[in-house]
């Protein structure tokens, strides 16, 4: 993403987004009661005689909605900002409700009353190049192949096979040389378009045998392969556990989806000893915050997108002393599996500097 002017003093920043990512970071950033102003293309209709011919012709221009809702499809890579028209030429009405389809490569503005300090970090790492990683993870049973996004990770290819035993040495070797093959060909084409960097996963043999196949027949492709590591499942289990583990930081430690599943897994991991040194739910979040405990403030990203406004005024309140006070708060994206754990906390948890009890353990 592009930031190509920014005005806080005015309330208003230009961005310019360049990938489906992009597209995410902006629906996280956009709320109700926001104004956004782009170019979009609304159908103009008239009752008089002279212009009937012409009732229902499409017109493109520059026009700002004051924010009632958004909506992101990540499948079709579609980002809709819905509201009232406060600024567009005089042939379209304002207070009309209009959608405006925010789309790549194009410059949208984005006005707010006030910017939260998350919200501007936000998008200042969207801003900064960040490039996908390719994930393969294999077993005798099957594969699959996932690619990271800043939201978390999209599983592209999942299949599974059935090898022969290893008493039928030469069934087996024949079998596995098609599964490579067969990888190796989903492999080539989701990397072709970026040349992303590379992780193989497996168990026992068969990442090493995978890692070898690809060097022997695409050393293009083999090039790109950054790391080859053991985890304890194949396919898509093989790609959480090591999202999980942590095994992947050598090939992509800047990594934002990597970092929250990190934080969650230190959230789970004081949860599961009975450790003092953590708590969950608004209410004891709160509490701790007060007190001065919170050292990092967790936060699923649609207690901030989906709240009403004086809720998330009091959330953003919340995160804001929790920096006053030296801590850090991480915004966990709620669309990869640290997300989905920290939603059935009640989408927010803290790590604590000091033991502070929960109020329904006194």
């Amino acid at each position: 993403m592009k930031i190509t002017e920014k005005n806080l003093h005015q309330g208003f920043i230009k961005v310019v987004p360049d990938s489906a990512d992009d597209l995410w970071h902006l629906y996280n950033v956009i709320y109700e009661g926001d104004e956004v102003y782009a170019y979009s293309s609304r159908a103009i209709k008239s009752d008089t005689e002279a212009s009937r011919p012409k009732s229902g012709e499409r017109v493109s221009a520059f026009m700002g909605v004051t924010v009632e809702s958004v909506g992101w499809d990540k499948f079709l890579g579609k980002l809709r900002v819905h509201g009232i028209i406060c600024h567009a030429p005089d042939i379209i009405p304002t207070g009309a409700h209009h959608t405006i389809s925010v789309a790549l490569n194009q410059p949208v503005t984005i006005v707010k009353k006030e910017w939260p300090k998350h919200v501007l970090d936000r998008l200042q790492r969207a801003s900064e190049t960040e490039k996908a990683l390719l994930i393969v993870a294999i077993d005798d049973e099957g594969y699959a192949i996932a690619e990271t996004k800043q939201y978390g990770v999209e599983v592209r290819v999942d299949e599974r096979i059935k090898l022969p035993g290893k008493k039928e040495a030469e069934k087996r070797s024949g079998a596995t040389n098609e599964c490579f093959k067969r990888v190796l060909s989903s492999l080539r084409q989701l990397w072709m378009p970026t040349h992303n960097s590379i992780v193989i996963l497996g168990v026992s043999f068969m990442k090493n045998d995978l890692a070898k196949y690809i060097s022997e027949h695409a050393s293009d492709i083999s090039a790109s392969v950054a790391d080859v590591k053991s985890v304890n499942n194949g396919g898509v289990s093989g790609i959480y556990e090591a999202l999980r583990s942590g095994v992947l930081l050598r090939a992509a430690h800047q990594m934002r989806v990597l970092e929250e599943t990190e934080v969650m897994e230190e959230v789970m991991k004081r949860l599961g000893k009975g450790d003092a040194t953590v708590t969950y739910g608004v209410v004891d979040v709160e509490n701790a915050v007060t007190m001065g405990a919170v050292e990092k403030l967790v936060l699923a990203d649609t207690m901030l997108r989906e709240s009403e406004r004086d809720h998330r005024l009091s959330l953003e309140k919340i995160m804001r002393e929790v920096e006053q006070r030296n801590g850090g708060v991480t915004v966990v994206s709620t669309e990869h599996e640290a997300g989905s754990k920290l939603l059935a906390l009640g989408g927010i948890a803290g790590l604590l500097r000091f033991p502070v009890y929960r109020s329904d353990s006194q």
